[in-house]
């Protein structure tokens, strides 16, 4: 291990029950990683959502790897398929789901927009850990975005339908991307 390298993440396997049915992909054509949060209470909770099929093709949406705000670093679908996770970049990118309420449980309510929960220092670390590694692993891999940089939907909101919210804000305000961006390769970029 060289200094400026962070150190290997420790990973813990937990495989959606769909994962074989999600697409495969060559891992040399990723090159983007999504910056989710949860907008959940806990991990738990995350993995109630990510189980639920939803599509004909008996899967759902999920993030590739999960990271509870201990640090620990959780995988529900393997890099090499395409999970969903953000609209018209699935086949490209990892999504990296970080365990925080964000708006929840009113997630499209005009008068609770606001996601004041920091992320942890150990989300942080983990997070820079788990890109280091991809970093290694994906030849392709170039940029970063959070998931409120590619998907800039408004939806009616649920307490007014005459006003419009933004359907996705995570990772949100309290993401410390300066800290990611200094402790990283990638670029980030908005649409």
């Amino acid at each position: 291990m060289t200094p400026d390298l962070p150190p290997e993440p420790v990973l813990h396997d937990w495989p959606l029950p769909y994962e074989h049915r999600l697409e495969t992909r060559p891992l040399a054509q990723v090159d983007l990683v999504v910056i989710h949060c949860t907008e959940l209470p806990d991990l738990d909770t995350a993995r109630q959502y990510g189980e639920r099929e939803i599509y004909d093709s008996g899967t759902g949406n999920s993030g590739h790897y999960y990271i509870d705000r201990d640090g620990s670093i959780h995988v529900f679908v393997k890099p090499d398929r395409v999970a969903h996770h953000t609209r018209s970049y699935n086949e490209r990118s990892i999504g990296i789901e970080l365990v925080n309420r964000g708006r929840y449980p009113d997630w499209l309510d005009s008068r609770r927009q606001a996601m004041d929960e920091p992320y942890t220092d150990a989300q942080v670390a983990a997070l820079l850990a788990l890109l280091g590694k991809l970093e290694r692993e994906l030849p392709a891999l170039e940029f970063i975005a959070g998931h409120e940089d590619l998907d800039l939907a408004q939806v009616p909101a649920s307490d007014n339908l005459h006003q419009l919210v933004f359907r996705k804000r995570d990772p949100g305000p309290r993401f410390p991307w300066s800290k990611v961006l200094d402790g990283s390769k990638l670029q980030r970029i908005r649409p």
